[in-house]
């Protein structure tokens, strides 16, 4: 079993994939419009949004569409946490993911981390952005 992250967007899945791609230096597998699918032919005026994102991050997925605008709901609850590998890629995944959202935890140190902060981006998604200090 694998768990991953769906994210649901409000007309901006696209740009924020193709966003995410750069930062988080991840690779776009797969990007469909509503238009592309037989089921989108039913949602008038939303051919346009993307159906289906599909993107891998080293060996982890994160995947996406747009809500067609009637169905779409902002993320509550939850993050997408990201574990990275040094304090430097925490700081700059944050300056990219912050740029234009809202922090709502500054990066700094913590009791378990040389690196750790709370943000939602311009997209509304929210993120945890953490490098742990050694055990």
């Amino acid at each position: 079993m694998k768990i991953n992250a769906y994210l649901s967007f409000n007309g901006q899945c696209e740009e924020a994939f193709k966003f995410y791609e750069k930062v988080l230096n991840g690779k776009i597998e797969y990007m469909a419009r509503f238009a592309d699918m037989p089921e989108g032919a039913q949602m008038v005026g939303s051919e346009h949004l993307i159906i289906h994102a599909h993107m891998t991050v080293g060996e982890n997925e994160l995947m996406g569409a747009d809500a067609p605008p009637s169905y779409f709901e902002k993320a509550q609850g939850m993050h997408v946490s990201l574990h990275v590998d040094s304090a430097a890629e925490a700081d700059r995944i944050f300056a990219a993911l912050s740029d234009g959202g809202n922090v709502t935890m500054p990066i700094g140190e913590t009791s378990w981390a040389t690196r750790f902060a709370m943000l939602v981006d311009r997209f509304g998604t929210p993120w945890i952005i953490n490098n742990a200090k050694p055990m």
